[in-house]
């Protein structure tokens, strides 16, 4: 018997609609399984941190209810367990949204299980910090910090479900976590059975941005032709027993799964294919065989894996002043220079008006954006030298709003002093939000469960952990 772990959304603002398919696909084949949605980034939690911050009852995902309302009745129906790290900054907020659409689906008894411990925010000077980086020794003024959080591993989560949990409810987790969770629950895995616990873990890396697996940001028309991109299944993994891993997706959707899809998402994020490094274990990828069993189905074996690390990584989001942006586009014969030239003047304009220490690049669109540097040196093979049109971005970075605001309203200017044919002018300007990284002793992240059902607490916390 094989348990099967759907993946609903692989990123904050994915697509909302596409859990159902995954879900009608799970009860359809009435195996053991479990529903995730993975929703964080690196930044994220910042963005959390500060709606949280403007409004306690904030901070959470922004499309929670988006995400579970229409899969929320079946899952519970069918004892369908999902879990989310969509707690974002604020896990107990989420809980009360989700409550309430638990009721609003008539399962009053429908329990979520919390899982806290990960924020880390005010017990950042009493922690043994040690470097991810050379470049990043200390921490950011405490007055800049925003955020600081853990990478917490699949105990806590495994521990939740034990508990009952029909939803579990996280902030940050590693992603892999989410998958890794529920196959320990169901297989009771020991925690030092390190090629199973990679094998599970690398599950949940294949599945965890959600339809990268299955054609998402795959398509090459011509060279890798996806079909029903607009109706893309979102991906299912299969893991048996023993750690085999077979990919798939909802029959009748969109996409493909093949072993091109696979070895792209195996690899993306990976730094060292002998040591992908996460909270449960340590993977092992480079003996790693994937193979094409059938029409969207790629088995993945081979997985080692070694103990797991002693620190979790943990980072740190802080203020870093604002950023702002700005564009203005030319058209028609001679638009390369013509946008040149307006960042010439603008070079010049900012030398003579702003501060030294602002950070700008310029940009242009159709001809050099992503393969340029600041400079707007092009740095690979250059496309055709007379765009028909050129939009000429502005990014700008500084301490202080009043330099940033004042770059972009140069660029706003360029209407009637610039050069001819510009037009299209937006501008916008916002807090710039920095990283930094650590790595902290795991015995200094206790973590914490919190049962509750849709009609209010249902029992206690229990500290948990590894």
């Amino acid at each position: 018997m094989t348990f099967l772990v759907g993946c609903g959304a692989g990123f904050s603002g994915d697509r909302t609609d596409a859990a159902e398919a995954v879900v009608d696909e799970l009860v359809r084949r009435g195996e053991p399984c479990a529903l995730i949605f993975e929703t964080l980034g690196e930044r994220t939690l910042a963005a959390a941190q500060r709606a949280m911050d403007a409004d306690p009852g904030a901070g959470y995902e922004p499309l929670l209810a988006d995400y579970l309302s229409p899969v929320l009745d079946r899952c519970l129906d069918h004892g369908i367990p999902v879990l989310g790290n969509f707690g974002a900054a604020n896990p107990r907020a989420a809980c009360e949204r989700i409550a309430a659409l638990m009721r609003a689906a008539d399962h009053p008894q429908g329990r979520m299980a919390r899982v806290e411990g990960d924020d880390l925010r005010e017990r950042l000077a009493t922690l043994d910090l040690a470097p991810w980086d050379a470049e990043h020794e200390s921490l950011p003024a405490r007055d800049a910090i925003i955020a600081a959080n853990a990478y917490l591993g699949a105990p806590p989560l495994a521990e939740a479900l034990a508990r009952g949990g029909d939803v579990v409810v996280t902030g940050r987790v590693a992603d892999p976590a989410l998958a890794l969770a529920p196959l320990v629950n169901h297989f009771g895995w020991p925690w030092d059975d390190w090629d199973r616990l990679a094998a599970g873990a690398l599950a949940g890396h294949l599945v965890e941005c959600g339809a990268q697996v299955t054609g998402g940001y795959f398509a090459d028309p011509g060279y890798k032709d996806v079909p029903g991109l607009a109706v893309l299944g979102y991906p299912i993994v299969e893991v048996d027993r023993d750690g085999g891993i077979v990919v798939t997706k909802p029959r009748d959707s969109g996409g493909l799964v093949t072993t091109q899809t696979v070895r792209e998402q195996l690899l993306y994020e990976i730094h060292d294919p002998a040591g992908y490094v996460t909270p449960d274990v340590v993977i092992d990828l480079s003996g790693v065989e994937v193979n094409q069993q059938g029409p969207d189905r790629v088995a993945v074996t081979g997985v080692r894996g070694r103990p797991a690390p002693e620190r979790l990584k943990t980072t740190v989001c802080y203020d870093a002043g604002w950023q702002g942006e700005a564009g203005i586009t030319y058209a028609g014969p001679n638009a390369l220079p013509r946008a040149r030239l307006a960042a010439e003047t603008l070079r010049e304009r900012f030398a003579r008006r702003l501060p030294a220490d602002l950070r700008c690049r310029f940009d242009y669109i159709g001809h050099v954006s992503v393969f340029g540097d600041d400079d707007g040196t092009l740095q690979s093979e250059a496309p055709p030298t007379a765009p028909a049109e050129v939009r000429l971005r502005l990014a700008v970075a500084h301490t202080g709003r009043a330099a940033v605001e004042t770059a972009t309203q140069e660029l706003l200017a360029l209407y009637c002093t610039g050069p001819a044919g510009g037009g299209g002018v937006r501008r916008h300007h916002r807090r710039r939000v920095a990283t930094v990284s650590f790595l902290v002793p795991r015995a200094q992240v206790p973590t914490r469960v919190h049962t509750l059902d849709a009609a209010g607490e249902a029992a206690t916390d229990t500290e948990t952990g590894r």
